[in-house]
């Protein structure tokens, strides 16, 4: 394949400490947002409980040694208000396979190494055929793509099914996101299904075994004892409609400071302690750091189609109804959206003005307060709002002083060019 290249330095860093309080508001943040024409944006910060609404903006500066520093400003930040993270797991799942791989040191074993899922529990679901990758296979390097380019559910089943859910949750904690709580994967499952992960084969390029994983049981117990309901009404999974609120307690969980922190341990390993940083090899990262910013534009495998999941479908802080981005700008992220609530978390890079900055945001737009129904203001509200504080920040970013000027020319990292020859089928729909 053909390819782009991005030049970009990601040093060593300085840590710095933040106060996590409850419903933390800076005055930078807040003057920036309320300096917004948009009306949307207005009554979104007028009443950010309604919308349920927390904002990261982390500012970038180095010192003369070129070394970044880090400095958070928070609004209504509060890591008891819950939002549902969605698709946002599917990022510390990609981080931890790619450890776990990392750490088996098993030979012939690699991100690209082909999987075969096996059916060991009620409900599950085989996997051994992977028609959106070059052979045809499955494999943690496609599912990654798959989890990252557009967002595709399967793929996060499946790494959670090969790190295991004992390990997931215990993993994160161990590197202090203590606030994480993954307790099930994207197939309706009950409870007990969840906790059960199936049996997976690795083959070499000749189809034959060279290691296998047996299926596991997580028996270690959530802390459930804070209820989470939502709304005032929800379709439960018999499509009935029930006059109460739904119940998020035993969802998945994890704070936006957490996934801000997750993506800055990767992007910056240095500026977070050793024990927060996930054991890849520097293979890995790179890799990581190509699919978190790569557009589906640029992709052959999988080739989606470009008319329909664009280089904005994922990039919340830049998607306008022209759904392009400017060349100059890359953004590694990952969004989540499910039940009315969108969620941003970004490093945002401009080599063209030389800034970079990161910004997490989180919003739920329900408007009928009828949770599961499918119908939410997504394009209405959501959208329309963090597109305007993503714009708000990088606005204020392409103007804001640097004692020393980031040098983002020292790091390559390649991206894929779409080849124009390929004759596959564009892939149209998925479920994500």
């Amino acid at each position: 394949m053909r390819k782009l290249y991005l030049i970009l330095t990601f040093a060593a860093c300085n840590i710095s400490s933040e106060n996590f309080g409850q419903n933390d508001t800076d005055t930078l943040l807040y003057n920036l947002l309320q300096s917004s024409v948009n009306t949307i944006t207005k009554g979104v910060i007028a009443d950010p409980q309604k919308y349920r609404c927390q904002i990261v903006y982390t500012q970038i500066n180095r010192n003369s040694k070129g070394i970044p520093s880090f400095k958070n400003y928070y609004f209504n930040n509060n890591p008891a208000l819950y939002f549902n993270p969605a698709s946002m797991v599917k990022m510390p799942l990609a981080f931890l396979s790619l450890e776990k791989l990392h750490e088996m040191n098993s030979t012939g074993v690699n991100k690209y190494t082909a999987m075969q899922f096996d059916s060991s529990y009620d409900k599950q679901v085989a996997l051994k055929k992977d028609t959106t990758s070059e052979n045809q296979l499955p494999s943690i390097a496609h599912f990654i793509k798959r989890a990252f380019l557009i967002s595709e559910n399967d793929p996060y089943n499946r790494m959670y099914q090969f790190v295991g859910q004992e390990a997931i949750n215990n993993k994160l904690h161990q590197k202090g996101y203590s606030t994480a709580r993954i307790t099930r994967q994207f197939m309706g499952f009950t409870e007990e299904q969840n906790r059960h992960t199936n049996g997976i084969q690795f083959k070499d390029e000749k189809g034959r075994f060279i290691y296998q994983q047996l299926p596991a049981y997580n028996k270690e117990t959530f802390d459930f004892s804070q209820t989470i309901k939502i709304g005032k009404a929800h379709w439960d999974r018999n499509d009935s409609l029930i006059n109460e609120p739904f119940d998020f307690t035993k969802h998945n969980n994890i704070t936006l400071k957490d996934f801000q922190q997750i993506l800055q341990s990767v992007l910056f390993p240095n500026s977070v302690p050793p024990n927060q940083r996930f054991n890849i090899s520097n293979d890995d990262r790179l890799f990581l750091l190509q699919y978190l910013s790569q557009y589906p534009s640029e992709t052959t495998y999988p080739k989606y189609d470009s008319s329909v999941f664009y280089n904005s479908y994922v990039k919340f802080f830049f998607r306008d109804s022209t759904h392009k981005i400017p060349p100059h700008i890359r953004i590694f992220n990952k969004v989540g959206w499910a039940y009315g609530f969108s969620t941003d978390v970004s490093y945002i890079v401009d080599t063209k003005n030389n800034i970079d900055y990161m910004l997490a945001a989180t919003i739920y737009v329900n408007s009928d307060e009828v949770v599961n129904d499918s119908k939410y203001d997504y394009e209405t509200i959501g959208q329309p709002f963090m597109y305007d504080i993503g714009q708000i920040i990088y606005q204020y970013e392409l103007n804001r002083k640097h004692i020393y000027q980031p040098k983002l020319n020292t790091f390559n990292i390649h991206y894929d060019r779409r080849d124009l020859n390929d004759k596959s089928p564009v892939i149209k729909e998925v479920d994500n």
